[in-house]
């Protein structure tokens, strides 16, 4: 069998003399042979598939724990582990495109336009939580107050605690006050604060003990800004449209967006309450931040699961766009879930950002 110099395997594999040293050294493409005398690494030709797919895993970026332990395994399983790590990816692709818009919104509002409105607006809300019919407890928590609105839908055995410890974290924001040039901390040490109370109450250790989502609202009385994290949710109602503003953090929505699924598969997918994201134990806890501009007339609905996999975003919609009253609107949504079955506790939080002499 004739063997390859160092040189020549490195110009075929697209690899340098450098980098095929380093792999020799951490086991990862091993030469054939090694020349006693002179130290030389040499190579077979049927090393070069191996050499090839090292080097295309480096080019994506993969880490070298990763790579050894795909070119470890079948065709078959190799792929999904290649498809497994493209998709954390792009998941972080997203995430970092999500906070660089943050940031860019942040920043061109840190002015005195944001600091001193020259109309700050109101806000009527209401919020409701219920057990549902099947369900021998709610996990959910739903919270509304005059600067900070909230849904948070608890999981695992101390699923309750946990939803109500992460909104609690919050509350202090009612009083506080929230600086308008520094928001973006602002959000960020109130999820440490929610992720800190939540492992206060279900246990360091304990990943069975469970989490909880977390989808909430600061308002600064011209602004919204929004922390979003699981697979709760929150809806604006604006010139007679409904529009979805925060995206599900499930396993299966990842699958909608890699178009290996449709929406509709996605819907009734056995898989649909796994969550890639959440405050708990063993998940992603960065959250999604938002920033959004308030404008008279537009009414938000955030939501737990339990309302949004149950009932038709057109009846959703309808009910919000035929009930002006904030706490007769949640109660007619808790009615469409409890007409549908209910098989999850459900918890609806609506706001509408009205002039001050209308709050109340």
């Amino acid at each position: 069998m004739e063997l390859w110099t160092i040189g020549a395997f490195a110009k075929a594999s697209r690899l340098s003399p450098k980098a095929l040293r380093l792999y020799d050294e951490l086991g990862l493409l091993t030469p054939a042979r090694v020349d006693p005398a002179t130290g030389y690494r040499l190579y077979a030709p049927e090393q070069l598939d191996r050499a090839r797919l090292v080097a295309w895993l480096r080019r994506l970026g993969m880490p070298l724990t990763g790579i050894r332990h795909v070119c470890e395994l079948e065709a078959g399983p190799a792929a999904r582990e290649v498809r497994a790590f493209w998709a954390g990816v792009e998941a972080d692709v997203v995430a970092r495109r999500d906070l660089a818009g943050f940031l860019v919104e942040h920043l061109s509002r840190r002015d005195s336009a944001m600091t001193t409105p020259t109309r700050p607006l109101g806000v009527r809300y209401a919020a409701l939580s219920d057990t549902g019919l099947v369900r021998p407890t709610n996990q959910d928590t739903a919270y509304a107050g005059p600067h900070l609105l909230a849904v948070a839908d608890g999981y695992g055995t101390a699923g309750a605690e946990a939803g109500a410890a992460a909104v609690d974290a919050l509350k202090h924001l009612e009083t506080a006050g929230i600086p308008a040039d520094g928001l973006l901390n602002v959000l960020e040490d109130a999820v440490e604060q929610a992720k800190q109370a939540v492992h206060g109450v279900t246990g360091a250790d304990s990943a069975e003990a469970g989490g909880t989502t977390l989808t909430a609202m600061l308002w600064t009385g011209a602004h919204l800004a929004l922390v979003h994290i699981g697979d709760s949710r929150a809806y604006l109602r604006r010139d007679g449209e409904l529009f979805q503003v925060t995206q599900d953090h499930t396993i299966v929505q990842s699958m909608v967006d890699e178009g290996r699924i449709t929406p509709e598969e996605g819907a009734s997918h056995p898989q649909r309450s796994l969550l890639l994201k959440a405050l708990g134990h063993d998940t992603d806890a960065t959250p999604d931040l938002r920033l959004r501009d308030a404008r008279r007339g537009d009414r938000y609905l955030l939501c737990s699961d339990g309302l949004s996999t149950i009932v038709p975003p057109e009846q959703i919609h309808r009910v919000l766009a035929e009930t002006p009253d904030p706490g007769r609107a949640v109660r007619e949504l808790v009615a469409l879930a409890d007409d549908s079955g209910s098989p999850d506790n459900v918890s609806c939080v609506v706001a509408d950002i009205v002039e001050p002499c209308e709050q109340t």
